[in-house]
């Protein structure tokens, strides 16, 4: 069977430890955090392999607190963001302070990427249903050697998505009959009003969207090949932007949608009925470590999930 790699962008974690950084707040019975859970049922579909995406600076703590931990399970590797981690000739804007976004992220690790890989965010609960349906398109359905590129989506339901403490940013996508991504678009502030959600669109505009509609939260199959387009379009993007823009990023959905539209690869969206659960605010913890203990009693996961030394 294929090998295959779960990569988790983890760079945007908090520059402490401890109380406050969203990622590693405890949600288990146990003292898990999400990441966890996205480990257990990614491992459990079959990926073979984790690869964490850190900042340089949080290395030893973030293998004391977490790698240390699943480095006993499962083979693990390390990439690292960092904000002048830049194509020959490009330098970091003085007054940059924001990261460069998923894209870069995920291209920085491109030296320990050689296989078919999903992709997700650190702080997000996924459910088990798109990990396995990520991991069957990519072992038995991807043409890694494919052009246009050969790329898969897990394909969330809107309203299964959102915070009841704030907006949410998603990438709604527009899909054919066949399921077949025809575009995405990053929209903010998402909220639900009644039978729909509104937001905005990055332009500041009003958006209604209906609450069964698919959208992208950042959980992507895809190729090594990928990684190759990701770094010929690097440099297009830092050139692209505006004169003291210090905030403008190179973002998977945005890059995927232009790949789409230039018809250089095809999405397969992968509809999954899983709630999402996700601490975008402090207010979301107490909602999150209830639908885990729900999971666990109706014997979704084991009331600890790693037997393991932490």
């Amino acid at each position: 069977m294929k090998k295959t790699s779960l990569v988790i962008m983890a760079a945007g974690i908090g520059s402490r430890f401890g109380g406050g950084i969203k990622q590693l707040e405890p949600v288990g019975p146990s003292g898990e955090i999400i990441m966890d859970y996205s480990i257990y049922d990614a491992l459990k579909a079959g990926f073979d392999k984790v690869v964490f995406i850190i900042r340089k600076d949080l290395e030893q703590d973030f293998k004391e607190i977490i790698g240390k931990r699943i480095e006993k399970i499962v083979p693990v590797e390390y990439a690292f963001q960092e904000l002048d981690d830049l194509p020959a000739s490009y330098t970091k804007p003085e007054a940059r302070t924001k990261p460069w976004g998923t894209g870069q992220a995920l291209l920085c690790a491109k030296d320990v990427i050689h296989e078919p890989f999903a992709v997700i965010n650190a702080d997000d609960y996924y459910g088990k249903e798109g990990f396995i349906k990520i991991h069957e398109y990519l072992v038995n359905e991807m043409d890694p050697g494919a052009k246009p590129f050969d790329i898969c989506m897990g394909g969330f339901i809107l309203g299964n998505t959102l915070s009841e403490n704030g907006g949410v940013t998603r990438g709604v996508c527009r899909v054919d009959e066949n399921g077949i991504l025809i575009g995405v678009t990053e929209t903010y502030e998402i909220r639900q009003q009644e039978d729909r959600a509104e937001g905005r669109s990055e332009e500041g505009g009003e958006v209604v969207i209906p609450l069964n509609q698919n959208v992208s939260m950042n959980m992507w199959g895809l190729s090594p090949a990928f990684l190759e387009e990701l770094e010929r379009g690097f440099p297009e993007f830092l050139d692209s932007i505006k004169e003291g823009d210090v905030k403008t990023e190179y973002l998977l959905p945005k890059i995927i949608d232009q790949l789409v539209h230039s018809q250089k690869a095809q999405v397969r969206v992968l509809e999954t009925k899983d709630r999402w659960f996700g601490v975008t605010y402090k207010e979301d913890k107490p909602a999150v470590a209830a639908a885990i203990r729900k999971l666990v009693s109706e014997g979704v996961y084991p009331e600890r999930l790693f037997h393991i030394d932490s």
